[in-house]
């Protein structure tokens, strides 16, 4: 009612003068702007095409382009490619291409390190700016490799990446940008869904989505997330992520995509601590064990589900495994407490094939102790450590 009757006043001072509009939204009286429209939701897709992944992105702007913005979803998207040189920043609507991308290029930038994680807030600083929501959707699209190596969003042309810790500091940046939580966090990306990655964002993200295993080059099918995201516009972020978990799975069992072993989950980031809480006190448990029991504890993280990896493991998988290996002293509530922790935080999980005992989060098990040497001082200045001394567990564990 206030917006209609400043409007309103607005009109009857300036009767004679045009008004017009932009594809932001905003509209402009004679060189006074008024507020842009908020909608329910703003999706922000970060597409690093600096890299052999080029070919693909366009791809997925194409299946965007099958449903486009709404009245209430912006999707925005900044899209830079390798064999273009240039960065672009799109509004994407609707259109009948299916292989030409048609939406129109609201700014180009030449020359932007995609593997800096400045570039990404900027990108959301941007996107606030112009095209303002009530909840926002950041997904990140490049390789991914977890929480070490080359983490994710690598930039061939700049040799830069964003690391786990930028990721971190990306996201709080931007959730005081847009005055809030960034509602999703997503990585159409491989190898992301780790508790190592989650812990970096756990103060400035609601909702956090990924894959354990690699994904596809396809990626997501982003024409039947969205397809399903307009039929209910005002989704709660973990509605929202619930239907990527499951399209995206749908896509690789006989559907779009074809057959792929795929995995995809989504966590929600209030419910971290406990988890971190009950990690701790296995960690605690199994540092407090004999050499025997250490032994067996290693040979247990050998057992268990890994992915591309082999010291990514799933964190549920290997409660399982240590607990067929009977430790001397194993209280059964210290592994029920991370199970149940496990079931509190992760929120949609789906798998196929191979990964059928997967629970949804993985977490870095090395299973010697030359592959923890390697990585240890980058693991030990990640959130995680702080949180839970895992690494301390894991250096007792990989000891010989």
């Amino acid at each position: 009612m206030e917006d209609r009757m400043h409007f309103s006043k607005v009109l009857r001072f300036f009767p004679v003068l045009l008004l017009t509009s932009s594809l932001c939204g905003s509209f402009a009286l004679a060189g006074i702007t008024l507020p842009k429209p908020i909608k329910e939701w703003t999706f922000l897709t970060y597409i690093n095409g600096n890299n052999n992944l080029d070919p693909y992105g366009a791809t997925n702007i194409n299946q965007m382009e099958q449903v486009g913005s709404t009245e209430q979803l912006n999707v925005i998207v900044q899209w830079a490619s390798l064999q273009r040189g240039t960065t672009q920043r799109l509004y994407v609507q609707k259109d009948n291409e299916p292989r030409k991308v048609t939406s129109t290029v609201v700014q180009e930038i030449p020359k932007l390190d995609m593997g800096n994680w400045r570039s990404l807030v900027e990108f959301v600083r941007w996107a606030h700016d112009n095209y303002p929501a009530k909840r926002y959707f950041v997904n990140v699209w490049n390789h991914g490799n977890g929480w070490h190596l080359t983490d994710i969003s690598y930039d061939d042309v700049s040799g830069n990446m964003i690391t786990t810790k930028q990721l971190g500091d990306a996201l709080r940046e931007s959730s005081e940008i847009i005055g809030h939580k960034v509602d999703l966090y997503a990585s159409d990306a491989c190898l992301m869904a780790m508790v190592e990655i989650a812990n970096e964002m756990k103060n400035s993200v609601e909702i956090f989505a990924g894959s354990e295993e690699t994904e596809p080059g396809d990626g997501w099918p982003y024409h039947a997330i969205l397809g399903r995201w307009i039929q209910n516009p005002e989704a709660s972020a973990t509605d929202v992520a619930k239907i990527i978990t499951a399209e995206y799975v749908k896509s690789y069992t006989n559907g779009s995509n074809g057959n792929a072993a795929v995995t995809f989950s989504a966590f929600d980031l209030s419910k971290i601590e406990p988890l971190n809480d009950s990690i701790r006190n296995l960690g605690q448990f199994l540092i407090s064990t004999d050499k025997d029991s250490r032994a067996k504890a290693l040979a247990a993280a050998n057992k268990t589900l890994h992915f591309t990896y082999s010291d990514y493991s799933d964190l549920g998988v290997y409660l399982d495994e240590l607990e067929k290996v009977n430790l001397v002293s194993m209280r059964p509530e210290i592994l029920n407490n991370v199970r149940d922790r496990i079931s509190d935080f992760v929120v949609a999980n789906q798998v196929t094939g191979r990964y059928a005992r997967a629970k949804g989060v993985s977490i870095w098990i090395p299973l010697n102790q030359t592959a923890y040497l390697k990585n240890s001082d980058k693991y030990h200045a990640l959130q995680f450590q702080a949180d839970t001394d895992w690494g301390t567990t894991l250096k007792f564990l990989t000891e010989k």
